[in-house]
């Protein structure tokens, strides 16, 4: 009961304070085990009795809580794929993801093998420690992107090459008889038969279970069929001698199938991430910083070795996959430390009599604080990223220093530039962007848009893109001042130009006609106008009444916006001048 209130404290505790300070709740779940296991205040306890209630007296007894958080992110990432999804990503799954677990594994073990360990432990400690977290790194990139997809595809194939590993260990021993392979094959086929009846039962099955749960309309019995489904599974593929994530993916994956996946996420994602964090309170109390403090410096060289050659070797992989250098140098360090699975593996190669139980405790440390630091890692791999691709923003050069005209020019890129790229792109008009947030230049270089860093404030990057032979300007930042002071700035200069500016209202609209605007679009009266569309056709009036109304109304505003502006008095600037301005009389 004690342990049980020290973790929903913990829980409750850890994860609003670090979300307040935008740090990672995976730290403080580490930090707090540490705190609260046996090396920490469980040490005091013979002392200070009253300090049981706040400490876990039982590591092991909530470990089943963590294998269980374990299995059901598993459960929760096959609930985001399908069979199609697998089928697209089978190069990077079974090439980029077994290249990289060989290669790193091998290098890792050479290593060893050449500091005297056994051939043999050698191979089971590289491959042991060259797998990667999949609760961690899963938890903070996701299964998309450009670096949560690869990530993903390197992880699947690391769960699944993970009962083989634990099965060659076993035919490596010294104590292994001919037995060891037919084991091995015995157990192959019995999953294949598994995994092939699960995949029958669940695609004739589920369905109906989910619909007479979905019938009942109770929530309770809804999330009582999904954690049964979870268990049944997992069972299954651990009696026949495969990992229980196997069964839990396998689950996920079926369930996915069906028009109930988005239901049993929604229901299971407050499990998952309790028992995620209980998982990760067990990697904090097996820390000890007496055993850190004594052997500090071997220690430290094993986590650098490990970090550094994971991540040349990942990033090489992705790289001659034709990703690009950013991306692949970011999954590179967020996949650069061991995984919980890696204590797996050390505990089969101690079984197996590879390698001595001192030498299994050491790795453990390593892998323990492997896992500590991988929020850092992933830290400093996406601010490695950004950097890279600010390099390359230099490295390909302004539109004016490379010659070449650069069509619309789009300055900000966040919500409202990134819809004008679009349609841009969607009529086949050239454009490039200029964006002074680089986390926002990084996403839309990924994604493949033109986007170069640079904050127009400073006029000397605004002399450098060869404003006088673009085809437009079109000012999307969410900067009153700034965007009229550029327009007045430009126009000076280029008085034929196309200047199409956004305005926050229809005074600010006047004050960039004032400053030499071709058109100014204020969103108030835009979102009035679609709004007032929306009225009318659910209203049941015809679309081409409607659509002309709404441009005749916008014509009359904008007409109004430039006579407040006093425009009439000035000869009408770029291509938007009316054929009767010179036929109206000056006010006043």
């Amino acid at each position: 009961m004690g342990d049980t209130l020290v973790v929903l404290g913990a829980a409750g505790i850890v994860i609003p304070a670090f979300a307040r300070f935008r740090i990672s709740p995976v730290i403080g779940f580490i930090l707090v085990g540490l705190l609260v296991g046996p090396h920490g205040l469980g040490s005091l306890t013979d002392h200070y009795p009253w300090i049981r209630h706040v400490t876990i007296t039982s590591p092991d007894a909530i470990q089943p809580f963590a294998d269980f958080g374990i299995v059901l992110l598993l459960f929760t990432i096959g609930l985001e794929l399908s069979f199609k999804r697998l089928f697209q990503m089978r190069k990077l799954v079974f090439g980029v993801g077994a290249a990289e677990l060989g290669l790193s594994g091998l290098i890792i073990g050479i290593a060893l093998w050449l500091m005297g360990q056994g051939w043999a432990g050698a191979m089971g400690l590289g491959l042991a420690l060259a797998l990667s977290s999949t609760a961690l790194v899963l938890q903070m990139v996701g299964t998309s992107g450009p670096v949560g997809r690869p990530a993903f595809a390197m992880l699947l194939f690391e769960d699944l090459a993970l009962v083989p590993i634990i099965f060659a260990l076993g035919v490596l021993s010294p104590h292994a008889q001919d037995a060891g392979w037919d084991g091995l094959l015995r157990t192959l086929w019995i999953g294949v038969l598994t995994v092939g009846a699960l995949l029958l039962a669940g695609r004739f099955l589920l369905p109906s279970l989910f619909a007479q749960a979905a019938r009942t309309k109770s929530p309770e019995l809804f999330l009582a069929v999904s954690l049964l489904t979870v268990i049944l599974a997992s069972l299954a593929t651990t009696a026949a001698g495969l990992s229980p994530i196997v069964g839990a993916l396998l689950a996920g994956l079926l369930i996915a199938e069906t028009e109930y996946h988005g239901e049993v996420e929604v229901m299971t994602a407050p499990f998952k991430g309790l028992a995620l964090g209980v998982f990760l309170l067990t990697v904090g109390m097996s820390l000890d910083f007496r055993v850190i403090g004594a052997n500090w410096l071997p220690l430290a060289i094993a986590v650098i070795g490990v970090v550094l050659v994971k991540t040349v070797v990942t990033t090489g992989m992705l790289r001659l996959m034709g990703i690009r250098l950013g991306p692949a140098a970011e999954t590179g360090l967020l996949m650069a430390a061991p995984s919980e699975t890696t204590l797996i593996v050390l505990s089969a190669a101690t079984a197996a009599g590879l390698i001595m139980p001192p030498t299994a405790a050491f790795w453990q440390i390593v892998t323990a604080i492997g896992l500590t630091i991988t929020p850092i890692l992933a830290k400093i791999g996406h601010d490695v990223a950004r950097r890279i691709e600010l390099r390359d923003d230099g490295d390909g050069g302004m539109p004016g220093e490379t010659g070449e005209a650069p069509g619309t020019v789009i300055i900000g890129f966040g919500r409202v530039g990134h819809l004008v790229a679009d349609m841009l792109k969607a009529h086949n008009r050239p454009f490039i962007a200029v964006e002074a947030n680089i986390d926002a230049v990084t996403a839309a270089r990924r994604d493949g848009y033109p986007v170069i860093f640079g904050d127009v404030a400073r006029s000397e990057l605004v002399d450098k893109l060869n404003l006088g032979r673009a085809e437009a300007l079109v000012l999307t930042m969410d900067d009153p001042v700034l965007t009229v002071r550029l327009t007045r700035r430009v126009r000076s200069w280029v008085p034929d130009l196309t200047i199409v500016a956004r305005a926050r209202d229809t005074d600010h609209a006047a004050q960039l006609y004032r400053a030499g605007a071709t058109e100014a679009v204020p969103e108030t009266l835009e979102s009035s106008l679609q709004l007032s569309e929306a009225v009318l056709v659910e209203l049941g009036v015809a679309m081409g009444p409607v659509i002309a109304s709404i441009h005749d109304k916008r014509a009359t505003f904008r007409d109004r916006i430039r006579e407040d502006a006093q425009l009439d008095r000035e000869p009408r600037i770029g291509r938007l001048r009316r054929p009767d301005a010179a036929e109206e009389k000056p006010a006043g």
